[in-house]
């Protein structure tokens, strides 16, 4: 039984429960203590960054307690009882927290093998072209004039628009690039398991060998009109505007967020959780390391206004002058 609803016709909802589900229940699959309002029942599941009232997190290094202590999260799963819980907040005590979100996504969504090309769960509108070895999972959702080339990838809970081209070799909805890591374990790096979607609004067209992954426990989204090269990464829980441009080999990691009418010219590589301004261009090989604000051109890496960066060159290039001259 799936009890995470990733959409509702045309309304986007997040991780949440179809149905609340009581703290109780919750404690009793993780073998957690309560500490706080034993008959609270939570709504949906969510990590630190995208966490909302109602939500569960989990936190498991005294470095984060307090950030998440005092986030929206409602319940929150930890490994100490050694903190000020704020009003309004139910603690659930576990030796291992990140183990516990596990079990918890685990259950209420578990993995589910394919069994054949196209899911019977799959909702598919008109004038959809599906080209050979296209797969579409689970609970997927496409639109009208839809065009999938050979070998695409669709995973479960993608939400597409209408009129969106999607070419060959294309990886859509596959799990985030997100690992807890702990030095005190054999395997230090051990994967979160992602229960997000992916949402690709009308008019996108998306390259040849591109791959966009899911969010981790929330949406990973690409507005209306924009238009992405080949080649080119999305990571989790990224939310991209309206009338976006990506060009070739641009990687942009998780969580980061790009107004509309962002432009990313060749091989541009963007930092997480950064928020780059609408209509803010950036040149090729940057790396924008922070945020940007819109409606400027900028350059480089650390990536600065472009103006700034030639005169940078210019001085770069009279080095050799200015110290023949020191002579």
């Amino acid at each position: 039984m799936w009890y995470l609803l990733c959409i509702l016709d045309a309304q986007i909802v997040f991780m949440r429960f179809i149905t609340p589900l009581s703290v109780a229940y919750l404690a009793e699959i993780i073998g957690a203590e309560i500490i706080g309002d034993a008959t609270a029942y939570a709504t949906g599941i969510n990590e630190i960054h995208k966490v909302e009232t109602g939500d569960i997190c989990f936190v498991d290094h005294p470095k984060y307690y307090n950030k998440c202590l005092q986030s929206n999260a409602s319940f929150i799963i930890i490994n100490s009882k050694d903190v000020t819980i704020p009003a309004g907040k139910t603690i659930l005590v576990c030796s291992e927290p990140f183990e516990a979100y596990l079990t918890i996504v685990q259950k209420l969504q578990p993995f589910v093998p394919a069994t054949q090309a196209i899911a019977t769960t799959a909702t598919i509108g008109s004038n959809v072209t599906i080209q050979p070895n296209v797969f579409i999972g689970e609970h997927v959702v496409i639109g009208n004039n839809v065009v999938l080339h050979a070998n695409v990838s669709i995973q479960a809970h993608t939400v597409i628009g209408n009129n969106v081209v999607i070419q060959s070799g294309t990886t859509i909805g596959s799990d985030a690039f997100y690992y807890n890591g702990k030095k005190n374990r054999e395997v230090w790096y051990k994967r979160m398991d992602s229960c997000g979607y992916v949402h690709i609004e009308d008019d996108v067209e998306i390259g040849a060998n591109c791959t966009i992954d899911r969010g981790v426990t929330h949406i990973t989204k690409i507005g209306a009109g924009t238009k992405i090269d080949n080649l080119v990464h999305i990571g989790h829980d990224v939310v991209i505007g309206k009338n976006c441009l990506l060009a070739s080999q641009v990687g942009i990691a998780g969580a980061t967020e790009l107004k509309d009418g962002v432009i990313l010219w060749g091989q541009v590589g963007v930092n997480k959780t950064i928020t780059l301004g609408e209509n803010a261009v950036v040149m090729g090989q940057a790396g924008v390391t922070n945020s940007i604000e819109g409606n400027q051109v900028y350059m480089g890496t650390p990536a600065i206004p472009a103006m700034q960066k030639r005169r940078e060159f210019v001085w770069v290039s009279r080095i050799e002058e200015l110290w023949k001259k020191m002579q």
